[in-house]
């Protein structure tokens, strides 16, 4: 059975590996990302541990952040070499919760793509459908987070329609997405019109 965005998913998850493929050690293991605690190797260690690692979540109950960054730490020590190969896996064979809810894990994926692509200075083509999950993933983490969302009316300039009232902020999808998410280094991309 295949569900919504099931491919989309599996192709973005290539595109993230084809990104840390490229990287030298240094810069897999200790560079710089938009999650300002992590190395794009923990951010890869997070990103696999939603997929296999669910069961560390139910120690930490609703705290997030503490299960996010114990996945990450589980990975830390693991070879490079090992740990790529566990993601190529992971790429090819999402598990059925991650497939089921393509909707959602897309677009934690897709945020943290360019995390890791934005904090070493990186850029990359954008697919439509990347550009919507961003946008998507910065407004569900904007309720929980910030509340940027229910202050600014939303206007994407590289497609979509207007969201929201307030003050306008203007911008392409995935500044949009990565701003509402916390990610204030984009900030400067942005035209805020009072």
């Amino acid at each position: 059975m295949r569900f919504p965005l099931e491919d989309e998913l599996r192709s973005e998850r290539f595109r993230l590996l084809e990104t840390l493929e490229g990287l030298s050690d240094d810069a897999f293991d200790s560079g710089p990302t938009l999650c300002s605690e992590w190395a794009p190797r923990d951010v890869l260690g997070h990103l696999i541990g939603i997929d296999y690692l669910t069961g560390s979540y139910l120690p930490y109950a609703l705290r997030m952040h503490d299960a996010n960054r114990a996945q990450a730490e589980r990975v830390r020590a693991m070879p490079r070499g090992r740990l790529m190969e566990w993601a190529r896996h992971w790429a090819a064979n999402p598990s059925l919760t991650s497939r089921a809810m393509a909707f959602l894990t897309l677009s934690d994926l897709a945020v943290h793509h360019q995390d890791v692509l934005r904090g070493l200075g990186l850029t990359r083509e954008i697919p439509d459908v990347v550009a919507n999950a961003i946008l998507r993933e910065g407004v569900q983490l904007s309720l929980l987070l910030n509340r940027r969302v229910l202050a600014h009316r939303l206007v994407p300039t590289d497609g979509g329609r207007p969201l929201g009232r307030g003050v306008e902020v203007s911008g392409t999808r995935e500044a949009l997405g990565l701003w509402l998410a916390g990610r204030d280094a984009v900030t400067d991309e942005l035209e805020f019109v009072r």
